[in-house]
């Protein structure tokens, strides 16, 4: 089944313009505070909402209205704009190897339709910041590749067979539409394996880094991001390696130890960086919340800090407190979200977790997989449906309930938006003042019946009914 989204979403801000002119009052014996309110009672809120079973999709609500009362009978969500945490880099997903390879196999329009839903800041979600793989990762067609293959028993010390010619296939077009449809999108990159010559197995899978090939695998790196500058991609940050802790022989993969990352950054890539004025940025780890003692050993040395603007974490081990754990110890350093994809509205209530843990960003893993998991070469993994499937058959695509759900996020918290206080509860939440001056106040409800709760902030409150397995997004300005 293929939905169109664009007509859908492409309506989205005219709702939005129109919307302060269809408030509804809320019920006041539903409020919750006194009405000593800092500004004007009877603040417009208007909100959306999205179902796992489909019956809604960033569906328009009937717009609310903050009104000024002394109680409330419901659970409470108290918003506070006088706080302030962390500021968003971005949220989006992946444009890795499978991705771009199904998008490649759709017909020119068909495609640039389904990268719009997916980017495009009116039409589709307005992701704005995308992972994107050095060489390939796992999750590709095959054959894998890095950017400077050679015979067994050959090394290239010059890289003077470097080159990102296999990019040019079905990835970078892919890239430099996504770019042309959103203009503030934002890559990150990182890399699965260096060139096997570089390893001391001379695999794509497993191994490590040898020592000797230190500055060669920091050329490497300073080259893919020259190289993809050429082609009008600017890369803002990359990890260092994908995974570190974890390199199956079956895919491209390589260990590193935290006090390897640490030399490699302090004595090679961030003086090399610095050197040849590349202003990427470098995060460290890039891997599970289980290790947050990988990362703290990288960024207690000064002189590897100083090159190091954040830590990326994935998802499929412990527990996200880890990232504020390190950043209680490190306040001036950035957490990042850099991959793990979540379902359903249990999963928005997991990526309520991670930014009420610091993230300043979130990238689901994987965003176009065909209906039979494909393609997946390595073989190594299973994979979930992911938001957007491809029929491999039919060349149609399905959006599955997560492209909603993320959508609840993403077309919502704008780049720059600072996380705001908001009441911790039996609803998950999370609130965010963007960059225009509006509010954010997100709320998932996981669970198989309605509930009705009351939203307070500066003096006024509203109240609200959320169905089952609901996630819903309201916005105000003050």
């Amino acid at each position: 089944m293929q939905r169109r989204l664009g007509p859908q979403l492409g309506g989205f801000f005219r709702i939005f313009a129109v919307a302060c002119g269809l408030a509804a009052s809320a019920d006041p014996t539903d409020s919750a505070v006194s009405p000593n309110a800092r500004g004007s009672s009877g603040t417009v809120v208007n909100w959306w909402r999205s179902t796992e079973d489909l019956r809604d999709q960033l569906s328009p609500q009937p717009a609310l209205r903050f009104e000024s009362a002394s109680r409330s009978s419901r659970e409470v969500i108290e918003v506070d704009d006088t706080v302030a945490h962390q500021s968003i880099l971005g949220l989006g997903s992946s444009l890795e190897h499978s991705t771009c390879y199904n998008l490649s196999l759709l017909p020119a329009e068909r495609r640039e339709r389904v990268i719009e839903s997916l980017v495009h800041p009116e039409r589709g979600l307005g992701m704005n910041l995308m992972r994107i793989c050095i060489g390939t990762s796992d999750f590709a067609p095959g054959p894998f590749y890095t950017y400077d293959d050679l015979p067994e028993g050959r090394e290239d010390h010059g890289l003077e067979r470097f080159s990102i010619d296999r990019d040019r296939e079905y990835v970078l077009p892919v890239l430099k539409a996504a770019q042309r449809l959103n203009p503030e999108l934002r890559f990150f990159a990182s890399p699965w394996t260096p060139p096997p010559w570089m390893k001391t197995n001379g695999r794509y899978g497993g191994g490590s880094l040898r020592s000797e090939c230190y500055p060669y695998f920091a050329e490497y790196l300073a080259r893919f991001i020259e190289a993809y500058r050429r082609e009008g991609i600017e890369v803002h940050a990359i990890t260092i390696q994908n995974e570190p802790e974890f390199a199956p022989e079956a895919y491209p993969s390589c260990l590193w130890t935290a006090k390897q990352q640490r030399d490699f950054i302090r004595d090679y890539l961030g003086p090399l960086f610095e050197a040849r004025g590349i202003r990427t940025l470098i995060w460290c780890f890039d891997h599970n919340f289980n290790n947050p003692a990988f990362p703290a050993t990288i960024l207690r040395d000064p002189a590897a800090a100083r090159f190091v603007e954040g830590t990326g974490f994935h998802l499929y081990e412990g527990k996200p407190s880890a990232m504020s754990r390190l950043r209680r110890e490190f306040p001036g350093k950035s957490i990042y979200f850099t991959e793990g994809s979540v379902y359903g509205v249990q999963g928005a209530v997991e990526m309520i977790k991670y930014f009420r843990n610091w993230a300043r960003s979130y990238n689901a893993w994987v965003t176009l997989i065909d209906h039979r998991g494909k393609p997946n070469v390595s073989g190594f993994h299973d994979c979930d449906p992911t938001m957007v499937v491809l029929n491999r058959d039919t060349l149609s695509t399905e959006y599955r309930a997560d492209y909603y759900i993320y959508g609840q996020f993403m077309k919502f918290i704008q780049r720059g938006a600072v996380r705001i206080g908001s009441s911790p509860g039996n609803f998950a939440n999370i609130a965010f003042r963007n960059p225009d001056g509006t509010q954010v106040l997100i709320v998932a409800h996981p669970h198989g019946m309605e509930r009705r709760l009351a939203v307070a902030w500066d003096g006024q409150s509203f109240a609200v009914t959320l169905g089952p397995k609901s996630i819903a997004t309201f916005v105000w300005k003050p």
